[in-house]
């Protein structure tokens, strides 16, 4: 691991802990509102200021990162779970399971499932609590992306299936569980680890264009894709430009998940 790729895990894991600490450093709710200091500038009692409602823009970056970077997360590993079902019982039985499974994924991938996401939570109601709103955003991020890892499990599986140690553990009378759990699985899990520093800031890009286009998370909660949304007029980001801050936390989140997911590749070349 070079000096550069520690750097990058170092600040993930300085923003993970600033937003799992958010109830603690935060003296502010994220969700009370104060009328008589509505578009406060920033001071010793308002850190970044306050929005239109009053309510204080420390706190709800602190707690609106804290609901994206623990759910999107969240889901990642769900869609891995369901990923690594499929792909394994796919590219080890193979047959009519094979065919159905690559079916089933070659028809989600031919959508492109940001806008089948779009479409599935418009559909929804709008007016829900926002624990709700959460479990269903990131429930259908995760229901909705599992197709392309399970592709790379299959095919990974498939690979494995046919080499040289798996058939000798077949040769030497090993029943098909001990095959899959001693042999194939662990080989499998080190692709799921890359898939999921590829998972996880897909899908806090994609709660984003929700939370843009008000289908994320319900007020009063926020996530990073809601803050996102008070950037769309220029001239007030002009007048408060901590408003920017909710997208440089995600562009750094988002870009760190991906060179460290793409580091190792690099160093393989």
């Amino acid at each position: 691991m070079n000096l550069f790729r520690r750097a990058v895990l170092v600040m993930l894991l300085l923003i993970a802990l600033a937003v799992l600490a958010a109830p603690w450093i935060c003296r502010e709710s994220f969700e009370t509102q104060h009328r008589d200091a509505v578009l406060a500038m920033p001071s010793a009692q308002y850190w970044l200021g306050t929005d239109e409602l009053g309510r204080d823009r420390f706190s709800r970056l602190l707690f609106g990162a804290r609901t994206s970077l623990v759910l999107a997360p969240a889901a990642a590993f769900l869609s891995l779970a369901i990923a690594g079902m499929f792909g394994l019982l796919a590219g080890y039985v193979g047959g009519a399971v094979d065919w159905a499974v690559s079916s089933t994924t070659d028809l989600m991938l031919s959508v492109p499932w940001l806008f089948l996401l779009i479409a599935v939570r418009a559909a929804l109601p709008m007016n829900i609590e926002s624990s709700v709103s959460m479990a269903i955003t990131f429930g259908l991020l995760a229901v909705l992306g599992w197709a392309a890892p399970a592709r790379i499990v299959r095919a990974a599986t498939f690979k494995l299936v046919r080499s040289d140690c798996i058939l000798r553990a077949r040769a030497a009378g090993s029943s098909g569980w001990r095959v899959v759990s001693r042999h194939i699985l662990p080989n499998v899990v080190s692709v799921l680890k890359g898939q999921f520093w590829i998972l996880a800031p897909a899908y806090l890009l994609s709660e984003a264009n929700l939370g843009i286009v008000g289908l994320g998370v319900s007020p009063p909660a926020a996530s990073l894709g809601t803050l996102i949304r008070e950037i769309e007029n220029v001239d007030s980001v002009m007048e408060h430009p901590v408003k920017l801050l909710p997208a440089v936390v995600l562009i750094a989140v988002a870009a760190g998940c991906r060179i460290v997911a793409a580091q190792p590749q690099e160093n393989q070349a």
